[in-house]
């Protein structure tokens, strides 16, 4: 069997390496019109920055393992110039021609580069591949680049702004939308918006690029930012031209479209990666979700599929991680932007806790968020942290994927030691919130606002008068039984504490002792500071 993978990427290789170790006699082809291969993306912002420091480290196949080892027909400097169908070759723009039996496109994605004036004016790239980041190294190095603006919010924008920081560089980041990361709620990417401000990174947000001049750019707004140099990392688009020529069918936003076996509308063809339009584990939408992990499964099933073996990709959750500075953020599903979109109805709970017990030195605080519908099924989760944001998210993912419900967060037994979490790990915490939320035994709020509401603030004393809400009333939860006498009963009642815990706890007494009306605020002090930063 003939099999040709247009792409040496990550669905490419995953699909050619898992072929071979299933059928050690097919013959299998990838054709890569760079001469990288294998590379891992992903660590471009922190080669650039120094964290990796040795070049071969970027590679994580070397290019003899798969020729000699998987024995792979591996043509690098190969561009496809046509796929023939009813042929069933592909062409090369040398006019060589490759037959098959099977065809993968998984030509990936290319990075948008929107019409800007002046664009000779200063010297600037994208970041997709290995030489991308070589001369952008190269560059920062032989002109000893002071300055540098960063257009677009998105991961390889921030990665990319923190770690030209790390070279010294004065990193401005420009961001279209109101918010950098898109995938976090607003409510969620507040401290990560601080931290890089407090690393010395200037956000513009709400902002774009309109031109270049000789000394940088001017956005949208008229302000000018100095720049030695631009990185654009706007975001992408799916690579799909060869498909589209060749007759398969794409969606209104150019991803191809494929079954659940990843197969294209043409016989004999498949696609995986990138320039797919994958089915949201959510909402059942089809979208494009340029991650690597995704793209690595739907290789392997691809392989699976060709030899027999058929097993269906069960759609894309979309979750991410990525480090700012000494932050992370991460996050699994839909978010509410999402959610609202695919008009999909839903509750939230938000969290603070720490990473690890509060007793054992140095635990930090995590936020934790969770999106549920009306039955308890988990439609997202975002996390923020200096630790443990991953592998909350990670173990949320899970039990998305097998179809839990927010009882199973409550119920989970997660690993516990004090240098690592605590009795109650966060998810346990939030699943706890969320399901006493669901019994009726108290109601949440959120936001900043509390028109016609008492805002009852029961944190002690010293850390009521070092800061509060404006109009906020002081009664310390230890003192709240004894003062209940002080609170009016015909008016709405938000208490709120220090993470979230202890405004529940007064909720609960107040509505035992005549109030009916009380809200418990989702997050505490840290949150309302959160959202006002």
């Amino acid at each position: 069997m003939k099999i040709v993978i247009i792409g040496g990427g990550a669905g490419g290789l995953s699909c050619a390496v898992r072929l071979r170790r299933l059928d050690d006699k097919a013959e299998i082809t990838v054709l890569e019109q760079t001469d990288e291969v294998s590379i891992a993306n992903c660590g471009l912002p922190y080669y650039i920055g120094g964290v990796i420091a040795l070049r071969n480290k970027m590679q994580v196949a070397p290019t003899d393992n798969l020729r000699k080892i998987f024995n792979i027909n591996l043509k690098t400097d190969c561009k496809v110039t046509a796929i023939l169908p009813k042929d069933k070759k592909v062409v090369t723009a040398d006019e060589t021609e490759y037959v098959y039996d099977k065809l993968v496109l998984a030509t990936g994605a290319a990075p948008i580069v929107p019409p800007i004036n002046g664009l000779d004016k200063r010297p600037w790239w994208t970041l997709k591949h290995l030489a991308d980041a070589d001369k952008i190294k190269a560059f920062v190095k032989e002109h000893n680049a002071q300055t540098a603006v960063v257009v677009g919010g998105g991961f390889i924008g921030v990665e990319t702004a923190e770690n030209l920081c790390h070279l010294g560089l004065k990193v401005s980041l420009v961001e279209m939308a109101p918010q950098i990361l898109p995938p976090l709620d607003e409510d969620m990417v507040h401290p990560v918006q601080y931290e890089l401000k407090n690393h010395g990174v200037l956000l513009y947000l709400g902002d774009g690029l309109k031109a270049f001049d000789e000394h940088g750019v001017v956005l949208n707004s008229g302000k000018h930012l100095a720049a030695d140099m631009v990185i654009l990392a706007i975001g992408v688009k799916p690579e799909t031209t060869l498909a589209k020529a060749a007759g398969i069918a794409t969606t209104e936003r150019g991803s191809i479209i494929t079954d659940d076996f990843m197969r294209t509308n043409i016989t004999d063809i498949y696609a995986c990666g990138d320039n797919v339009a994958v089915k949201d584990f959510v909402s059942g939408q089809r979208q494009m979700v340029a991650l690597a992990g995704p793209a690595n499964r739907q290789g392997r099933l691809i392989a699976d599929h060709i030899v027999g073996r058929p097993y269906p990709y069960t759609a894309t959750q979309g979750s991410g991680v990525v480090k700012v500075f000494g932050l992370t953020a991460a996050f699994t599903g839909n978010n509410e932007r999402q959610l609202q979109g695919a008009q999909i109805a839903y509750h939230k709970m938000i969290i603070n806790a720490g990473g690890h017990a509060g007793y054992y030195p140095e635990a930090k605080d995590l936020s934790l968020k969770v999106l549920y519908d009306d039955e308890g099924k988990i439609l997202g989760a975002q996390a923020v942290g200096a630790e443990g944001a991953d592998k909350r998210i990670d173990v949320i993912a899970t039990i998305m994927r097998l179809n839990g419900t927010t009882k199973d967060l409550r119920d989970a037994e997660l690993c516990y030691a004090p240098p690592y979490s605590s009795a109650k790990d966060p998810i346990n915490i939030i699943g706890m919130a969320i399901e006493n939320l669901r019994d009726g035994l108290y109601q949440s709020c959120f936001g900043t606002e509390f028109a016609d509401m008492l805002v009852l603030d029961v944190r002690p004393k010293e850390m009521y008068n070092a800061e509060h809400i404006d109009g906020a009333v002081n009664i310390p939860a230890v003192q709240l039984r004894e003062r209940l006498n002080e609170l009016p009963k015909d008016k709405t009642i938000m208490v709120h504490c220090v993470k979230g815990y202890t405004s529940y706890v007064a909720a609960r007494i107040l509505l035992q002792n005549g109030f009916d009306k009380v809200l418990s605020y989702a997050g505490g002090w840290k949150q309302y500071k959160n959202l006002k930063a």
